[in-house]
Parts: C-alpha cells; sequence; structure tokens
C-alpha cells in the first residue's frame, strides 16, 4: 500500500501523505520525490496541495527509531541517502513551479514542520493539532540548509524562540506571526480555504519558476553545500548530548 497518493480538484493537485504519523524515512523521501515529479508532469496543474488523511498527524517528522537502528548497526549510508533525498524535496518545493501549500490538518513535529516552511504557504487547523521544532529536547541539530529555508517562513525573532525551548504552537498563534495564512476552524474549513486559495493562482510555470530562482537563490547555495555525500558528515545527524 502506498504511503501517499494525488488527486485533481479541477487544476488543484492534493497530495494527501496517508501513513498514520508519516514518520520520514528513506521510503518516505523516495516516494515524496517521486510523486512530485509525477504530479508537475501534468501540465494542467497549476497548484499543489500537502496534507495528510491522519486524524491527528500532518506529520511527526523523521523516524528517529529507523535511523537509530541504522546507526546502531553502522548502516549509514541508507541515513545519509534519507537526508539527501529530502533536501532534494526542499529543493524541489523551493523551485516548484506552481505554488505550493501546506494544509496541516494535525501535529507538524520537527521535520514535518520544516516540510511545511519550505512550502509557499501555509494553513492549519485550529481545532487540532500543534506546530514543534523539538530537537532541542532529543539532542538533533538543525542543518544548515534547513535554517535557511525556514526562516523563509518564520520570522528569526520567532524561530529562536521556537527552536531553544522546542514549546508547541497552536494554529491561532502561528496566524498571529504570519507563519500560516489561516487558522482554520477544523478539517473541512482547512480544506475549503486552502483549495479556494489554491484556485487563486493561474500562473504561467516559466515566469512564477524564475521569480523563485532568484528569489531563493541563496538558499539553494546553502542547501547545495550543505549535501551530504558521505560518512564524512554523519555526526550533523546524531543527538548531541
Amino acid at each position: 500500500m502506498s504511503i501517499m497518493n494525488w488527486v485533481k480538484d479541477e487544476t488543484v493537485a492534493i497530495l494527501t501523505m496517508t501513513n498514520g504519523e508519516n514518520r520520514q524515512n528513506l521510503v518516505f523521501s523516495k516516494t515524496l520525490n517521486s510523486m512530485l515529479d509525477e504530479i508537475i508532469a501534468d501540465k494542467t496543474v497549476t497548484a499543489l496541495i500537502i496534507t495528510s488523511n491522519d486524524v491527528k498527524n500532518f506529520s511527526q517528522g523523521i523516524d528517529v527509531e529507523w535511523i537509530m537502528g541504522k546507526m546502531q548497526k553502522n548502516e549509514h549510508q541508507p541515513v545519509i541517502d534519507f537526508i539527501n533525498e529530502m533536501d532534494v524535496v526542499f529543493k524541489k518545493l523551493l523551485l516548484y513551479p506552481v505554488p505550493v501549500i501546506a494544509a496541516i490538518n494535525g501535529h507538524a513535529f520537527g521535520n514535518g514542520s520544516i516540510l511545511s516552511c519550505a512550502c509557499d504557504f501555509r494553513f492549519m487547523r485550529s481545532d487540532k493539532g500543534f506546530f514543534c521544532f523539538p530537537e532541542v529536547n532529543i539532542g538533533i541539530p538543525f542543518r544548515w540548509g534547513m535554517n535557511a529555508f525556514i526562516k523563509k517562513a518564520i520570522p528569526v525573532h520567532i524561530l529562536s524562540r521556537m527552536q531553544f525551548t522546542g514549546n508547541r504552537y497552536t494554529a491561532p498563534e502561528l496566524a498571529q506571526y504570519d507563519i500560516i495564512l489561516k487558522a482554520c476552524n477544523d478539517q473541512e474549513d482547512l480544506m475549503t480555504s486552502a483549495i479556494a486559495f489554491a484556485k487563486t493562482f493561474q500562473k504561467k510555470r516559466g515566469i512564477f519558476s524564475e521569480l523563485k530562482k532568484r528569489l531563493y537563490d541563496d538558499i539553494i547555495k546553502v542547501l547545495d553545500a550543505d549535501y551530504m555525500p558521505s560518512t564524512a558528515k554523519i555526526e550533523s545527524l546524531v543527538r548531541m548530548d
């Protein structure tokens, strides 16, 4: 069974993660990359929404159990492949030639929150779910590339508070800081609002893509420099106690 799927509502593609907590590992990153390619190959698509069908979760972030299991067995390459594959996902979303909208339907923790920050816009339910960067509590540092594009979504003075405290934030709080466009009442309001917003975009891919390339040029350079080709940088993935 696939861990995600996509459908179209007129010209809006809706990619839905379907694997419960949607923990991110190598299978997740490869599947998401492939699906993003599949969606954009459809020339009629004018916007993309990323969401989840779980009743509680958008994405709980990286699959720590999977990563630690590989590390304990000294199987570093699958972990490196996962990180590099997610970098491709992030870069692809940053430069996607149509608007990308995260419809955050539940908990978005760690890499789940980071994934939403790679999108152009965010909506979130008010009645369910928290947005959180728990890395400070579990001893996993943010990579340079991640910080580079998170800053496009979250003002630095708010981001520093989020990263240093590990506190959980609700949709109304995120809306107050303009991190999301709307704190939605419930699931129906979330999807109705996200789809309606997505349908306002009928931009030509050429100019939209070029605008993104120029706007995010500095971020892409950091992502490219942060690429992890070997086990030499594996220390950036492990816990820092």
